[in-house]
């Protein structure tokens, strides 16, 4: 079974890209919709009066749409031209996971940090999408491609993890978890990536065929990043007690965080290399579970 039909990409694409014009078309046809479906939700919350997830929906929709422009310039430099919607073979995974988007409608619990939880878990199911299309290519400018479609992504990811971040504090009226002074009752980033490696150990035993490889890779890149993660983080000791993926995602959001606080150049350095290594391992982990987001981080 392919290592990334999984709860993030459900379905299999049918096919795989036969040239960068189709790509192109894809992508932007993908960007697009989802742009569509985050200005439905943002009326569908201004008509309930929740301005504040309004605001939340229009902010990504725009983010979206500034994503449709890039896909088309990036068309135009390559292609010399623009995207073509006749292009779109298959259909792509639905931009916004439906259940969630269900949720956001009629949740009477419905917050901006919940909204841009969705919002994070769709973008990695792009990533999953893009990867997958990656893995499976045959030509190398359109593998090449839709690996740098993957990456921007997981930047997508890692801006909306900040803002999902910065939403829970709001709400709550405090500093996360990862942000507590250190003290007995915590351990460092460095031990828990020890810990990502003996479970990445475990995992590979059990997978098999490219799976198993992308988690000795994952492995290995975990071994660097425990060398690279002394001192560079504080968590509490229960973190250390979670499974495998509630650590990796503990993890990217405390290599995050660090570096919005960091002030000396160097660590923002290291702590930004640590974080974008860690949010593609946790999407990577997730594309591996059918189980619902992890419960790790705030409720």
């Amino acid at each position: 079974m392919p290592f990334l039909r999984t709860s993030l990409l459900s379905v299999e694409p049918v096919g795989v890209l036969q040239s960068l014009d189709e790509l192109f078309a894809l992508a932007h046809a993908m960007e697009q919709e989802a742009a569509k479906r985050y200005d439905a939700l943002a009326e569908d919350m201004r008509g309930q009066g929740k301005d504040d997830l309004a605001e939340v929906f229009m902010r990504l929709a725009a983010a979206e749409r500034e994503h449709v422009d890039s896909v088309t310039r990036w068309s135009q430099l390559r292609r010399g031209k623009s995207p073509d919607p006749a292009l779109v073979r298959w259909e792509a995974p639905e931009p916004l996971d439906p259940d969630l988007t269900a949720e956001v409608k009629t949740s009477r619990l419905m917050t901006p940090y919940r909204a841009l939880a969705m919002a994070v878990r769709n973008e990695e199911r792009a990533f999953a999408f893009w990867s997958y299309l990656a893995a499976y290519s045959h030509d190398p400018e359109i593998k090449s491609a839709s690996e740098a479609m993957a990456r921007e992504e997981l930047g997508h990811v890692a801006t909306l993890r900040k803002e999902r971040r910065r939403a829970y504090h709001h709400e709550q009226g405090r500093n996360s978890p990862e942000a507590s002074p250190t003290g007995p009752s915590h351990v460092d980033a460095q031990r828990l990536e020890l810990r990502m490696v003996a479970g990445l150990t475990d995992l590979e035993q059990r997978l098999s065929g490219p799976a198993a490889g992308r988690a000795r890779q994952i492995r290995l890149e975990t071994t660097e990043m425990a060398e690279a993660a002394a001192d560079l983080g504080r968590f509490p000791i229960a973190s250390e007690r979670r499974d495998l993926l509630d650590i990796a995602e503990v993890l990217a959001d405390g290599y995050l965080d660090g570096a919005d606080r960091a002030d000396d150049p160097d660590r923002v350095h290291a702590l930004q290399l640590l974080a974008e290594r860690a949010i593609s391992r946790l999407a990577w982990l997730r594309s591996l579970t059918s189980d619902q987001p992890s419960r790790s981080g705030p409720p």
